[in-house]
């Protein structure tokens, strides 16, 4: 019986020790400072929609992969498809203005690098800059026509179930009718029980330019979650936010996640105290 019962423990703490939780990031437009766990992966199914009375641009399906490739460092892709719905309307020219279209946007490359970790006293600090690569058609208004970037600084500390995170960053898009425009947001987590974690965030912007759907400055209030299904690893995210101030705009997120991997150091490690203990 006592050799069955230390079995068990050995088994809840390895468990323990492998299990990851969502964090900020999707589904809500401010994003968090913490890598994935070394060694470990994200994977998202998903869609979007965020659109203005100028122009709406759902995305969908769209593909996204994270991997803890070193210490303190997560690699980033996503793929997505996406459409840009104009919608021609005089009032808001030059922009809104185009035929409809769907395919291929461009793709989204990125490194996210935790260089403060979080203790009992000071948050978790990061940076999360993204390339977004131009493999959308420029020409019918699926892409950029250019490398462009994102230069965002995240923070984030944890309270028991309760977790705060925020920051600012600076986009840059070299083109013609668009905008460099920084933004920021601030969001609020609460771990309702295991199944279930609820989120709210303030997000602004400045205006993008008259290519963009946003044409104008805007804030918003997203609100959304994570359920947690039993198959380990496995997430509903969902999210929907409209503005507040500045031009009129909606949000829309619905994803599954997925993450997996085995931190072997940890787990040996765990291992060899825990047999040691017994």
């Amino acid at each position: 019986m006592r050799k069955c019962l230390r079995r068990m423990l050995l088994l809840f703490f390895l468990l323990a020790a492998s299990r990851i939780w969502a964090q900020a990031g999707p589904p809500f437009q401010t994003d968090d400072p913490t890598p994935v766990d070394l060694g470990h992966y994200e994977a998202y199914v998903f869609g979007t929609l965020d659109g203005t009375p100028a122009e709406l641009d759902p995305v969908g399906p769209a593909f996204e992969f994270n991997w803890g490739a070193i210490p303190n460092i997560q690699l980033h892709a996503i793929l997505p498809f996406g459409a840009v719905l104009p919608s021609n309307n005089p009032i808001y020219a030059p922009g809104g203005s185009g035929s409809s279209a769907y395919g291929l946007t461009d793709m989204e490359l990125g490194v996210k690098y935790g260089f403060i970790k979080q203790t009992a006293h000071r948050p978790q600090i990061g940076s999360f800059t993204m390339f977004e690569i131009p493999t959308g058609s420029y020409s019918k208004g699926l892409g950029v026509g250019k490398v462009w970037y994102k230069l965002p600084i995240w923070v984030e500390k944890e309270f028991g179930p309760w977790s705060l995170v925020g920051g600012l960053g600076y986009t840059v898009v070299p083109q013609t009718q668009y905008r460099n425009f920084l933004y920021g947001g601030f969001l609020v987590k609460r771990e309702i029980n295991k199944r279930l974690e609820l989120s709210a965030e303030v997000f602004s912007h400045a205006r993008e330019g008259f290519a963009a759907a946003q044409t104008e400055a805007s804030t918003m209030i997203d609100a959304g979650g994570y359920y947690h299904f039993k198959s380990p690893g496995l997430q509903l995210l969902f999210a929907y936010g409209h503005s507040i101030a500045g031009q009129t705009e909606n949000y829309a997120y619905l994803g599954l996640y997925k993450t997996w991997g085995k931190d072997k150091g940890a787990a040996q490690n765990m291992a060899a105290q825990t047999m040691h203990f017994f």
